[in-house]
């Protein structure tokens, strides 16, 4: 999948209606720094997914500057492995979804190389995935997480 072939295309300001959308999808059960600790590296990928993601920077009334956010909504929801897996699959399978996965190895893991190297060293359906963030079509990643709850 290149990240060329996703959807970019944001709304005016006065639309607020995003034509892609963004989901953050946790496997049940994890204790609550591990749900904190996935959806913060998930949503770094999915930033970097395609250009123009991200707004401007904030500016505080001291003008102090903070770092710029993603322009649009995500949603934070909760199934069990199997929709994790089927959710894997189906947006592998599509060039207009960008993915990120988090498995349970990375949690032992202390840098980057060795989360890549624990992820390629297991084939794709044996992926013991507890998070995966999706950004795409509204209505396929709508598809993709049916059966999912919103996280609460």
């Amino acid at each position: 999948m290149t990240t060329a072939s996703l959807p970019t295309a944001l709304p005016s300001a006065a639309s607020h209606r995003f034509d892609t959308k963004v989901v953050v999808l946790l496997r049940e059960g994890l204790t609550v720094w591990q749900e904190l600790n996935v959806t913060s590296f998930l949503m770094s990928g999915i930033t970097v997914s395609a250009p123009g993601l991200t707004g401007e920077p904030y500016r505080d009334g001291d003008d102090n500057v903070y770092l710029p956010m993603l322009r649009q909504p995500v949603l934070v929801m909760t199934a069990d492995a199997e929709l994790l897996r089927a959710a894997r699959t189906k947006a592998t399978a599509r060039a207009d979804v960008a993915i990120a996965v988090y498995t349970r190895e990375l949690f032992a893991t202390g840098h980057d190389d060795a989360n890549r190297a624990a992820v390629s060293a297991v084939a794709a359906h044996d992926l013991d995935l507890v998070g995966i963030a999706l950004r795409g079509p509204r209505n396929a990643i709508d598809r993709m997480t049916k059966g999912a709850r919103l996280h609460d």
